[in-house]
């Protein structure tokens, strides 16, 4: 891959995701603002690696959007790009966890600034010149929103970038889920590299066989040249060039929340593909970057929210 202004550019909702975090002295559910949004959490994973990340997207001109980007910020994503709309709302997200860790959201965002980006708002020439674009469905659940992916999605393609999806289905913000299908296989249809996780898997394929599910993707998609399948405390599967790796799964005492885990897992396996291409991988190597991007993620899930508190490179090669 060619040297870049960035290593990876991301576009979509970034939004505070209130996390359940006990009770108050009367009993009342407490909730602590976690900075969130699936294509930033990916870029604040590959800034503890030591890459150069830059974001694309709008949130209200309030209390919330500002820490956002100060949060974001933070972790050393470039924000230059991020911008602020003083007539909607920033998007916030309540969750609540279940024991397992597993979650549900309640959206407030009809409308959330997220989903008010237009194509004449996005910095081409930036989009332009970076080495990985990452998206994920979020950002294509409304027409303006939408058009401004797919524009930036062309930009990223003709410059040469590898083109990162993540589905991150979320039925609450759909109006059907023949739409959520139909944006889904858009995205399919052209990324580089996809991670997906076992439900959206056997939503998109009717099948909840993982090698039966890749290899209906694969028939679809020949352009898809790394397919990532997670399956939660199971572990996650490489699908490459036809052959099959697995890696179990770190299980840690002190899970809190899911939340989080699949963007630290996509961000390690984007670091992997940086420095290693995608031509060429061997069984060994999908090994090595599915272990990895595992332990990370095993790691997120021992902490509230995900943004601010991804693992560093030590933190993962020390559970290694």
């Amino acid at each position: 891959m060619r040297e870049q202004q960035f290593d990876a550019i991301s576009l979509g909702e970034l939004l505070i995701d209130f996390t359940e975090n006990g009770l108050s002295g009367q009993g009342n559910t407490l909730f602590e603002a976690n900075p969130g949004g699936a294509p930033c959490n990916v870029l604040a994973m590959l800034t503890k690696l030591d890459r150069s990340c830059a974001f694309v997207g709008k949130v209200g001109d309030d209390l919330f959007g500002h820490v956002l980007r100060d949060a974001a910020a933070e972790t050393g994503i470039c924000m230059d790009y991020l911008l602020f709309d003083k007539n909607v709302r920033t998007t916030l997200a309540f969750v609540k966890t279940f024991p397992d860790g597993d979650r549900d959201f309640s959206f407030y965002r009809n409308p959330g600034a997220d989903m008010c980006l237009t194509e004449n708002e996005l910095p081409l020439d930036v989009i332009a010149h970076s080495r990985i674009f990452h998206f994920g469905t979020l950002s294509m659940t409304h027409e303006d929103v939408r058009n401004a992916t797919y524009r930036a999605i062309d930009c990223a393609k003709e410059s040469g970038a590898v083109i990162s999806f993540d589905p991150n289905l979320r039925p609450p913000l759909w109006d059907s889920m023949e739409n959520a299908y139909a944006q889904i296989e858009y995205g399919l249809s052209k990324c580089d590299v996809l991670k997906i996780a076992d439900n959206e898997l056997e939503f998109m394929t009717g099948t909840a066989d993982f090698d039966q599910g890749a290899a209906i993707l694969w028939k679809a998609h020949p352009n898809i040249r790394l397919l990532n399948v997670t399956a939660g405390a199971e572990g996650s599967y490489a699908y490459y060039e036809g052959r099959r790796v697995f890696v179990p799964a770190h299980r840690l005492d002190g899970t809190i929340e899911t939340t989080g885990a699949g963007d630290t897992f996509c961000a390690c396996v984007l670091n992997y593909i940086l420095d290693h291409g995608l031509s060429g991988l061997t069984e060994e190597n999908l090994r090595e970057m599915l272990a990895f991007a595992n332990s990370a993620a095993a790691l997120i899930t021992t902490r509230k929210g995900a943004l601010r508190v991804m693992p560093s490179r030590e933190e993962i090669e020390t559970l290694l």
